[in-house]
């Protein structure tokens, strides 16, 4: 039987005692305590809900709200289609319809939080799921679909590079798809703020624990070489629509003053 955290999403075979995602400082417990529901009441209970963001790229989030409620991110290329970051409702009508638009040929999780049950998305598309191996320690459930991948940089198909930039996560990992202006799929690796035209950088989100100048200056480096017009962040209208490379570098610089 698979077992879900209510609070974070992630998986598990049968119901553990404890969820070491959920007492990392990153995330949290309840102050009601750590709580459990089954895979399959999820599936039954819950519906995604989809939301073209452009012509190759479609947003999908759970209705109602689960755990962590971020979306994924469904990217359409000649080559193949991604599935960027994970969500625990892979219900039936979600599989249609990915099965309709050509299946997935990979799936890329941006950190631990978007785990969930990335597990039972591999198998039903028959894709490889890859993480950094930074983060390998997280992965509560093994599969033979997870390819752990090293460096700074993966190009998992032309035009697509998972960068890592850490921060968040050691192994915190971007999507850049080098299509026209240049998109970067962020998880919240970077944080999209409300007015949609600044990101923020934070070591725990819950908890408010920031990250020191030197890492976010790190982060920074990493992405000023990569040109990206629009930016999607992990949740639903988290999205940048124009000079995202610009806002984050500005951003960067930003975080940094405060701090010193």
């Amino acid at each position: 039987m698979i077992t879900l955290c209510k609070t974070c999403g992630t998986s598990y075979d049968g119901k553990p005692e404890r969820c070491p995602i959920c007492e990392d400082e990153r995330q949290y417990v309840p102050a009601s305590g750590q709580a459990w529901i089954d895979y399959a009441t999820v599936t039954a209970t819950h519906a995604n809900k989809w939301q073209q963001l452009e012509p190759a790229l479609f947003s999908i989030k759970t209705v109602p709200s689960f755990a962590i409620s971020q979306r994924a991110l469904l990217l359409r290329t000649p080559h193949g289609n991604i599935l960027w970051d994970c969500i625990a409702n892979l219900d039936s009508a979600t599989q249609t319809l990915i099965t309709a638009l050509g299946g997935l040929h990979a799936i890329a999780i941006s950190h631990p939080h978007y785990y969930t049950t990335m597990q039972e998305w591999a198998a039903a598309f028959d894709a490889p799921v890859y993480l950094h191996a930074s983060d390998r320690e997280w992965v509560m459930r093994n599969s033979p679909a997870i390819h752990f991948w090293d460096g700074d940089a993966l190009e998992i198909m032309p035009s697509v590079t998972l960068l890592r930039l850490g921060g968040h996560f050691a192994g915190g990992t971007v999507l850049h798809w080098q299509e026209g202006e240049g998109v970067l799929l962020a998880g919240d690796i970077l944080q999209v703020t409300p007015g949609k035209n600044a990101v923020s950088f934070m070591w725990s989100y819950p908890n408010m624990l920031p990250l020191p100048a030197r890492t976010v200056e790190d982060v920074t480096r990493r992405l000023a070489g990569r040109s990206f017009a629009r930016l999607y962040g992990a949740f639903e209208g988290q999205n940048i629509p124009a000079n995202a490379d610009d806002i984050v570098q500005r951003s960067g610089q930003k975080y940094i003053a405060c701090l010193r």
